[in-house]
């Protein structure tokens, strides 16, 4: 499966992943390296859980490309 994930850093320099299509799935790492390979775990995890728990795996979501 393939994710679109974001990932920003934080005011302490930690960086900070999200798939947003796992309503909760959020790592972090000290390097974007490190935390690459925190959020390919989680995604695993929260999708394993999801899945004992009968829930949907993802949720749907659309990029949309806004002016301002």
């Amino acid at each position: 499966m393939r994710f679109t994930i974001t990932i920003e850093q934080d005011e302490d320099g930690i960086f900070v992943a999200e798939c947003p299509t796992i309503p909760g799935c959020i790592s972090q790492g000290k390097t974007e390296k490190e935390v690459l390979e925190n959020i390919k775990d989680a995604i695993k995890q929260c999708l394993e859980v999801r899945a004992e728990k009968g829930m949907p795996l993802t949720v749907a979501m659309r990029e949309i490309e806004v002016v301002v």
